[in-house]
């Protein structure tokens, strides 16, 4: 067992794992109080809603949950390091297609040259010219 880092849009979440090769192992009780989903014979639930699971997904081992089963059963893309002992969930297509119909950008905040801190929000009701550069 390890200590092991699951990043996600809503939290971060830090939990003990058993990281088997490059597989992330999550007791059942651990993976629900971190993101809401529980384990359920009728499938991962969380609240109302449940999605089913068959048992081709791979979901299950054991008495633990396979995060990247669980990241695929939700359609969710997942970046794992299992070097690092961290992960990144993201959010399901449906929500980036939602977030991309409504033409809203998310807030951010970044620093000038100068070092002064900018977020998009304080240009609310402007047009804005975003020029982005990355060196990789």
């Amino acid at each position: 067992m390890a200590t092991f880092t699951l990043l996600e849009p809503s939290g971060v979440h830090a939990f003990e794992a058993q990281i088997d090769g490059h597989r992330v192992l999550v007791d059942r009780a651990t993976l629900a109080s971190a993101t809401g989903w529980d384990r359920k014979p009728e499938g991962l639930c969380r609240g109302d809603v449940c999605v089913p699971v068959g048992p081709s997904a791979g979901l299950d081992v054991d008495e633990r949950v396979d995060l990247a089963a669980f990241a695929s059963v939700l359609h969710r893309p997942l970046a794992l390091d299992t070097g690092a002992h961290a992960a990144f969930l993201g959010e399901s297509a449906s929500t980036r297609t939602a977030a991309l119909d409504s033409l809203v950008a998310p807030d951010f905040t970044l620093p000038d040259l100068e070092g002064r801190m900018h977020s998009l929000s304080e240009h609310k009701g402007k047009k804005v010219f975003l020029v982005a550069w990355a060196s990789w």
